[in-house]
């Protein structure tokens, strides 16, 4: 067995698409979107979603139409704004790291009635999702939603850039 200072599967340097790596270098907040109750629970990593303000204030984001999140659409999500400490979530609800009995089993969360909300998440944000059919951009469906409740709490908002998460 060899040890490799690089990635086996990388692209080479000339290969690489210059758009994802210019998306890479940009940092994103991380959130995980909640929706359901008790068994009916479901959420997903989403990196790609601003806030609007104005009257009413407004949540966009780009979410995978194949996720269990968009399995039922929702009527309302909860936008749980990560913290420091909460990368290990992240990557749960991405699929991207083990998760025995369910994502749902880290943290503690509580029902809302947009949806589980992570009790020491950052801030939490109810929305209520808009009727009008979603289009879909690039990769994912653009999702949008009126702001109903923020709840704001102390800390660092989590975000990930360069494939790596930070503060």
């Amino acid at each position: 067995m060899t040890i490799h200072t690089t990635h086996p599967f990388e692209p080479g340097e000339g290969d690489r698409d210059p758009l994802r790596r210019l998306r890479g270098r940009l940092p994103s907040p991380v959130s995980v979107w909640t929706t359901g109750a008790a068994r009916s629970r479901a959420g997903l990593t989403v990196s790609s979603f601003l806030v609007a303000d104005g009257e009413p204030a407004r949540v966009l984001g780009l979410v995978d139409e194949e996720s269990e999140l968009w399995d039922e659409r929702p009527e309302a999500v909860v936008v749980n704004v990560l913290g420091a400490d909460h990368a290990w979530l992240a990557d749960a609800f991405a699929g991207t790291a083990p998760a025995p009995g369910g994502p749902f089993t880290l943290g503690t969360w509580s029902d809302t009635d947009w949806g589980p909300a992570l009790d020491d998440a950052v801030a939490h944000v109810g929305v209520r999702l808009v009727d009008e059919e979603p289009r879909h951009v690039g990769w994912g469906l653009l999702v949008e939603g009126v702001v109903e409740h923020v709840d704001l709490r102390d800390g660092a908002a989590l975000v990930h850039t360069r494939g790596r998460y930070g503060t």
